[in-house]
């Protein structure tokens, strides 16, 4: 009974909790904007309307009526709304705190349920959209009718080509790799990761110092970033740190999107494989503090333009190059063992790092026959190679300054990242 009853109080104060999370933020908001007029809530009242869902969910329980659940929650709204039209009439015909007021009791009665988890996640997931007013207001400035048929294919991609999608494979080994459903989840997964680093860019905006544009680029394209910043290095004098960190960080991005991806289909081979990725990833970080340390203070502001990642023509050529990859590695492991991995991936990381990443994770999952270690020192063989391939561009299209400032930290990158992996 006691244990029931600690349980009754635990599911209460998540309520609690929720609503003084959601109502902070409101009081917050209201005090920055300075009105005189009191706003409908803060603080309290909405800690009482998540205490308000939980006892509403625990009466219509206990009385083994939904309705109660249901008349109470009306009549909450029919408040709710009689403050909006008050308000309203004062010239504030905004809906938000009103809405977030009725999530936030629904998320009370989620915590009475025993859906602790995603009351959690609604009422973080509300605050962070309260509080994120300005930014959602500078990306709807900014986006452009190509980013929006853009967010609408990925859309499509993702919600309505992936579901319907074969699960099986066709043909003999090394063909029985090729998986529809699980290509297609590599192409949505992959141009999630670029379209949020794209995102960023346009919330909070590239002019915060070249720096920031590399770190931020890196989530979208580490080698636009490279051969952006290097082709600009040769008009710009004077600029050759600043450059340099901002490619130093987009290729370092490069190494915790590797990590991502091996974590998110193979957590046995992130074991192993960030080792190497978190060696090479702490010498380049090190450089790049040295080059924010040296660089000078009046040449922080720069600004710089990013195309929208994700368009159909290059996510179905992704599908096509990761399902090659996938049957190149599976055919090299099955008749020339960990050297022609080794080779396969060397060559693959030319062209695309992301794509042999996720097909080694794909290989060495329980069940396969390619061994952990010989797929964590694939990966970082295809990360070296595609960091050499963007040392290539800087060497080649970037400025003789750009070229002596680079040069240390790549190869003391990529000889740390190399090292490590086979001492393993």
């Amino acid at each position: 009974m006691e244990t029931a009853q600690l349980d009754l109080f635990y599911r209460f104060g998540a309520a609690l909790l929720i609503g003084l999370m959601v109502g902070l933020q409101r009081e917050f908001a209201h005090m920055r904007q300075e009105r005189e007029e009191k706003a409908f809530g803060g603080t309290r009242t909405f800690a009482l309307l998540g205490l308000l869902g939980c006892t509403a969910a625990f009466i219509a329980a206990r009385t083994e009526a939904t309705m109660a659940f249901v008349v109470i929650v009306a009549v909450v709204g029919g408040m709710i709304m009689l403050a909006y039209f008050q308000t309203a009439r004062k010239g504030h015909v905004g809906l938000t705190t009103e809405v977030a007021a009725m999530i936030t009791v629904l998320a009370g009665a989620l915590c009475y349920w025993d859906e602790l988890g995603l009351a959690a996640a609604l009422g973080v997931a509300t605050t962070v959209l309260l509080a994120l007013k300005l930014q959602t207001r500078k990306l709807a400035r900014n986006i452009t009718r190509a980013d929006v048929y853009a967010t609408l294919t990925f859309a499509v991609i993702t919600l309505v080509i992936l579901p319907v999608l074969p699960r099986r494979s066709y043909g003999p080994p090394p063909f029985d790799v090729l998986v529809p459903y699980k290509i297609w989840l590599m192409v949505v997964f992959i141009s999630g990761i670029s379209f949020l680093g794209y995102l960023l860019i346009k919330i909070v905006g590239a002019r915060r110092g070249v720096g920031l544009t590399g770190l931020l680029g890196g989530l979208a394209s580490s080698t636009a970033v490279t051969l952006s910043f290097s082709q600009r290095s040769r008009s710009t004098e004077g600029f050759e740190r600043p450059f340099a960190l901002a490619i130093l960080l987009a290729w370092s991005v490069m190494f915790v999107r590797v990590m991502v991806e091996v974590a998110a289909l193979n957590w046995a081979l992130l074991g192993i494989v960030w080792i190497p990725l978190t060696a090479g990833l702490a010498v380049s970080a090190a450089y790049c503090i040295y080059l924010y340390r040296a660089q000078s203070p009046d040449k922080q502001e720069e600004e710089d333009s990013f195309k929208n990642p994700f368009e159909l023509g290059p996510a179905l050529t992704f599908g096509l190059l990761y399902a090659v990859i996938l049957l190149a590695a599976n055919a090299a492991q099955l008749y020339l063992g960990s050297t022609g991995v080794y080779l396969s991936s060397i060559a693959s990381g030319v062209a695309d790092v992301d794509a042999i990443t996720l097909s080694m994770a794909e290989l060495s999952r329980e069940g396969q026959n390619l061994d952990l270690r010989t797929a964590a020192r694939a990966i970082v063989l295809a990360a070296a190679s595609n960091t050499l391939v963007k040392g290539g561009i800087v060497l080649t299209t970037g400025s003789a300054a750009l070229r002596k400032v680079i040069l240390p930290g790549l190869i003391a990158t990529l000889a740390t990242a190399i090292g490590v992996v086979f001492l393993l």
